[in-house]
């Protein structure tokens, strides 16, 4: 016994360490973020610090300024180790509609009933609880416009999640949410008193996904009915490999869920030709007349997601940047696959505000990023696959092109050799005498 009372001690011991800890965090970035004044180009350049997301960044500094300028009571509850930041942020999200004179009141007030406490009330749900009551409290005539402003930011988010899964969230008014899911637990049990062996909640999700996609609910076992990029390499042709493919905007799935995608009757799918040495894409199954389709597919399949090395946007929803600007003075870049990269809307635009540098190589896969206060981070584009041989160095790619060079010289066919020779806009032309910056 006494060695379980020694572990628990430790145990409340690093949680007031962790809440301390994070009282500091949130000192610092309220400190930041009145130095610098721009709270979205700091948060980019915060995200490699952190090591979150830009969003999550965009969050802590939120509620860094809230805790410092609106709910400092609380602030020094963190400091002395009584919440974490998840509490505090659970009754940030319940004062965030009021203006700073009401969040100050709910912040003493709620101080105060917490002096004498138990320890449970400084849980999260019971920390919220309590901050609800008093904002009713403090602003009762506000309910019903923070109700409107809820309603108005209505959502729906899709997050990937794991093992070839994904969560679909809707967030609704809170009649029409009971509303849905009255309608979806009913026709799921329905089903199950027919004799259907599906699980409720299997039944719940599958009824879910048929009345989305305009099916009859429950006459067949949902079938993924997408466009799905299948990831081949060129000595394989169309041929799959279990090695693991890709879903677009996913990520690796297994090969045999990948195949039950692909043979659904409503689903689309195109062969993506890949270089074996180098993993990366080459060439598409041309179905498609447009040229500037197959361009912008090609990119989006090649690198996934927004060029940004902490941006996890898929790239089908980003936008088709000229790395080389297309209307630059003297002669703008071209409109090709060696020229064009995906950037997620946010990032397009960030790209050319003032101390930014983002630059991006499409043919080497390298992105380079300097912040204004001069940090500068790399990253490099994984491969599609992964390569089946080692790819040559740059040394030994100038070598092979010198000794190529030389033989054409050589030869006697060398007129009918260079009319063949790749050209520079050919992907699968190694560009060795040209640096990736």
């Amino acid at each position: 016994m006494d060695d379980m009372g020694d572990m628990l001690e430790s145990l409340r011991d690093l949680r007031v360490r962790r809440a301390q800890i994070d009282a500091q965090e949130v000192a610092l970035l309220a400190r930041i973020s009145a130095v610098v004044g721009d709270d979205r180009g700091l948060a980019e350049e915060l995200t490699p610090v952190l090591r979150v997301s830009t969003r999550e960044v965009e969050r802590r500094i939120d509620d860094a300024k809230s805790l410092t300028g609106r709910m400092p009571q609380l602030l020094a509850a963190m400091r002395a180790g009584d919440v974490e930041t998840y509490g505090a942020r659970r009754v940030l999200a319940v004062v965030d509609p009021l203006d700073d004179w009401a969040a100050q009141q709910v912040d003493e007030l709620l101080a105060e009933r917490l002096v004498e406490a138990s320890e449970t009330a400084w849980q999260p749900g019971n920390l919220a609880q309590r901050a609800r009551r008093l904002v009713e409290k403090i602003d009762p005539d506000g309910q019903t416009a923070r109700a409107r402003r809820a309603r108005a930011e209505r959502r729906v988010e899709l997050t990937p999640g794991e093992h070839a899964m994904s969560s679909f969230e809707a967030q609704l008014p809170a009649e029409v949410a009971a509303a849905c899911y009255t309608r979806v637990d009913g026709m799921a049990r329905s089903l199950r008193r027919g004799g259907d062996r599906r699980t409720l909640d299997q039944l719940r999700a599958d009824v879910t996904a048929d009345l989305l996609l305009g099916r009859d609910p429950g006459v067949a076992l949902p079938e993924a009915a997408a466009t799905v990029s299948v990831h081949v390499p060129a000595d394989a042709a169309l041929g799959i490999s279990d090695d693991g493919c890709e879903l677009d905007g996913y990520g690796p799935i297994p090969a045999p869920i990948a195949r039950e995608i692909m043979t659904n009757s409503r689903s689309i799918w195109r062969a993506v030709l890949c270089d074996p040495g180098t993993g990366e894409p080459v060439d598409l199954g041309r179905t498609r007349r447009r040229p500037s389709a197959t361009i912008r597919d090609l990119v989006r399949i090649r690198d996934r997601e927004c060029v940004m090395p902490w941006c996890h946007r898929p790239a089908r929803h980003c936008d088709h940047d000229h790395e080389h600007a297309w209307a630059a003075p003297g002669g703008g870049g071209s409109t090709s696959v060696a020229n064009g990269g995906p950037r997620c809307r946010r990032h397009h635009r960030l790209k050319d505000q003032p101390g930014w540098s983002a630059r991006y190589d499409p043919v080497h896969g390298i992105t380079q990023v300097t912040t204004p206060h001069g940090a500068t981070y790399t990253a490099r584009r994984e491969p599609v696959l992964t390569p089946t041989r080692t790819a040559p160095t740059r040394d030994a790619q100038a070598r092979d092109a010198q000794a190529r060079r030389v033989r054409r010289c050589d030869s006697p066919t060398r007129q009918a050799q260079s009319r063949t020779a790749p050209t520079r806009d050919d992907p699968k032309h190694r560009n060795e005498d040209n640096p990736p910056f």
